[in-house]
């Protein structure tokens, strides 16, 4: 066969693809893993019995507020990379600036506060599972980012697996703000952040692994 008709007959079989198909996967899949870690959340954990009232408040508008924009300019570096020969993303430095606002907020919460209750505002009640939970919910999540990656040409691996996962925390914490109670903004800072983080390190770590094609 001519080369000429090997191209002519492949390209006869081939479909439209929408030009936002990626976004729609990245979303579709965030959505049912978000799901999934919710389903898997209520029963596992429970809803804090005073939510309705508690989502109108300060301290939950901050949590979310936090653990959502993290998730979303995760999400931009995972279509970023979802990309084959994708460079280096500029705008990894975003991530910072959550941390930052929520570091100042902290900041201002522990200038006034009495020093002797410091430890237990940082504490809180569950500073013991926060992160282990959050990092636990992050799996279904990621799971649907991988299903995400299975119709994506990702050649950066590593990094895939790293913002993936972070993705995956960022949203897993949000839905773990459904039941945790703690209103300290230097509680979410360190315990949310650290099981964020373990998401990411995980995403990085099986990235090179689960993300081949």
């Amino acid at each position: 066969m001519r080369t000429e008709d090997l191209i002519q007959k492949l390209s006869s079989n081939t479909r439209a693809i929408s030009p936002r198909a990626a976004e729609q996967r990245v979303v579709f899949g965030l959505l049912i893993g978000g799901m999934a870690a919710t389903a898997l959340m209520i029963p596992w954990m429970g809803l804090r019995p005073d939510l309705p009232g508690a989502m109108m408040t300060a301290p939950f508008l901050m949590k979310w507020a936090y653990t959502i924009s993290l998730g979303l300019i995760a999400a931009t570096a995972v279509l970023h990379v979802a990309r084959p020969d994708a460079p280096a993303w500029r705008g990894i430095w975003l991530v910072l600036v959550p941390v930052v606002l929520l570091g100042a907020m902290s900041g201002v919460e522990l200038a006034t506060t009495p020093l002797a209750q410091w430890v237990p505002m940082g504490l809180g009640r569950s500073w013991d599972e926060c992160s282990a939970r959050v990092a636990l919910l992050a799996l279904p999540v990621f799971a649907g980012l991988l299903w995400s990656f299975r119709s994506l040409a990702p050649t950066r691996l590593r990094s895939a697996g790293a913002v993936s996962g972070l993705a995956a925390g960022a949203f897993a914490a949000t839905v773990y703000g459904l039941h945790c109670p703690e209103v300290s903004a230097t509680f979410v800072l360190t315990w949310y952040t650290l099981g964020i983080a373990t998401a990411a390190g995980f995403g990085a770590l099986v990235g090179p692994r689960l993300l081949r094609w």
